[in-house]
């Protein structure tokens, strides 16, 4: 199946649809999957959404609901309906998405929503609303299927499906014991494989990976890669089982953090949305433009201070901006490698002095490698071999800088606290730009003045 991309003849459609009766709308609604119409939602205006989710059967208006993206408001289309259009929504809803939705509401607003559910659904929303939404807790559903230790096959498997009667789907069958305990999980290929007079005890498998409530929703993403999980149970410090995290979660949850961790790298603000308007975008950029203003003032004041060298030697004027630029470029990509080894798993010491070494041996190699082409070009295109030496040292010279701090600063900004991905980017810059700046001219004014004074002289 390929993805849905949203065109302008689906868009005509629904929106010569709304102009017809409700039936001719619902029968062109009938050819599209709901992720696709929570897609066609973010062009439509509120009062067709409303229309299109009222006309919808309950299953898919919940799940157009639970498709849509935080930043087009689905709680606020949820707050409009008829009240008991959204009782019987919210009620479709896994627990883990009707707790993104409510949460996004006003306090009123969510009082309203959860008093006309009936008790058990208030409950089992209000109960995962506690957690902050990027935690485990956050993010988990608290629909499980779970069985008791003490169980005989048969007992087990009725029980199995009454539970499973409730849910869309479900990996795994889990166990506790009297007191809600997770004693570990039940394979259901294997419960059906067992004797008839088997016990659950017999059956259970004890070795199985969970996770705490409130840990990091990142680190949950981690644990289901690295052990190929399609669920994971989440638990309190007294391994209650509290519910689980699935992997649709867990998608939606890496999507998000790439995005986030984009956006910081340029220097955009997390607050800034995506489908936001202008001001919250100038609010959010301006601080780093100004920071980058004068960080790019430090680079001018560099080549003031050698104004005599630019003078006399011209070219090395335009070979400046490339070795800058090239010193940009190198400390990104050292930066975006370390940023996300950063972010897979924390550095002990002894990765951290390797992850700069290899750093500063990389650069230390392309410098080189690019600084002999710039040697070559300088010396037949401006017929200076010693030019061509000047820009070679300053080549591999700021490439080893860009390596060094591209490894390095993420790494000391982590040890001290700050977001690695938002301030790296401004602090390299002003490195690489000063380095590229000030090398070419100081290895000029050593190597290259004397020459050409002398030849002034002369």
């Amino acid at each position: 199946m390929q993805s849905f991309e949203i065109d302008k003849t689906d868009l005509l459609r629904i929106e010569t649809a709304l102009q017809g009766n409700d039936a001719e709308l619902e029968s062109v609604l009938k050819e599209y999957h709901a992720s696709e119409i929570a897609l066609l939602f973010e062009r439509l205006p509120q009062e067709a959404k409303e229309r299109i989710i009222n006309i919808l059967p309950t299953d898919i208006a919940s799940e157009v609901i639970s498709e849509m993206d935080e930043e087009h408001r689905p709680g606020e289309l949820l707050i409009n309906l008829d009240p008991e259009k959204r009782q019987e929504i919210v009620e479709e809803l896994d627990y883990d998405d009707a707790t993104d939705i409510i949460s996004q509401l006003d306090e009123d607003e969510q009082q309203e929503i959860l008093e006309d559910l009936d008790e058990e659904d208030a409950e089992s929303i209000r109960a995962l609303m506690k957690y902050p939404e990027d935690t485990a807790g956050g993010i988990m559903n608290s629909e499980i299927v779970k069985v008791n230790i003490n169980l005989e096959k048969k007992d087990a498997l009725d029980e199995i499906i009454r539970q499973s009667e409730e849910m869309e789907e479900f990996y795994t069958v889990y166990v506790v014991d009297d007191h809600d305990i997770l004693q570990g999980i039940l394979s259901i290929k294997n419960i059906l494989k067992a004797k008839a007079d088997a016990h659950v005890r017999e059956l259970v498998n004890t070795d199985f990976v969970f996770v705490k409530a409130e840990m990091d929703q990142e680190d949950v993403a981690g644990l289901i890669s690295q052990y190929n999980l399609t669920t994971i149970p989440v638990v309190d410090d007294n391994m209650k089982l509290l519910g689980r995290v699935t992997v649709d979660d867990i998608i939606d949850v890496m999507e998000q953090e790439s995005t986030e961790d984009i956006l910081k790298f340029s220097g955009v603000s997390e607050d800034e949305e995506l489908s936001g308007n202008w001001k919250d975008a100038v609010k959010s950029r301006l601080p780093w433009l100004v920071i980058n203003l004068a960080t790019a003032y430090l680079a001018a004041s560099v080549i003031r201070h050698f104004d005599s060298t630019v003078t006399l030697i011209a070219p090395i004027a335009a070979y400046m901006t490339i070795i800058a630029g090239m010193g940009g470029n190198a400390a990104t990509q050292a930066l975006a490698v370390t940023v996300r080894r950063i972010s897979l798993n924390d550095l002990t010491d002894k990765q951290s002095y390797n992850a700069v070494l290899k750093e500063f041996l990389v650069g230390l190699l392309n410098g080189a490698a690019n600084g002999l082409i710039v040697f070559f070009i300088a010396w037949f295109y401006d017929s200076d071999p010693m030019l061509g030496l000047v820009l070679f040292l300053a080549m591999t010279g700021n490439l080893v800088v860009a390596g060094l701090t591209g490894a390095s600063i993420p790494l000391i900004l982590k040890r001290v606290g700050i977001d690695p991905a938002v301030a790296s980017s401004i602090i390299i810059t002003t490195f690489t730009d000063c380095a590229g700046f000030f090398l070419p001219l100081w290895f000029a004014s050593k190597l290259l003045l004397d020459s050409h004074h002398h030849l002034i002289h002369h």
